[in-house]
């Protein structure tokens, strides 16, 4: 199978997310959403001693990575918005075990 060419448009959604500065703390989606730490764990794939070094305060904080802070910004809007996201394009984005 060949890959698809991009159009402007989709080059345009690339260079969009790309420069996109998304980001949410795990304090930040700690005290939105009522959340555990290993819910943010979960969400993260992280192991709970990094998700703990997160919360730390002192010599043994961790600053968690651009991409942590993504998936929990991610996820902050999928929870905002999940009542607007069609059923047909949450099956195409997350095609899971939920309808068995």
């Amino acid at each position: 199978m060949k890959p698809r060419p991009l159009t402007e448009r989709e080059q345009t959604l690339i260079d969009l997310y790309g420069y996109c500065q998304l980001g949410m703390t795990p304090q930040q989606f700690y005290a939105k959403w009522q959340v555990n730490q290993e819910a943010i764990a979960f969400i993260c794939s992280r192991s709970m001693s990094t998700v703990r070094s997160w919360f730390r305060r002192g010599g043994s904080y961790r600053r968690p990575r651009a991409t942590d802070m993504r998936h929990l910004a991610l996820m902050d809007f999928l929870l905002e918005h999940y009542e607007d996201i069609p059923p047909e394009l949450l099956n195409l984005l997350c095609p899971c075990k939920r309808n068995q």
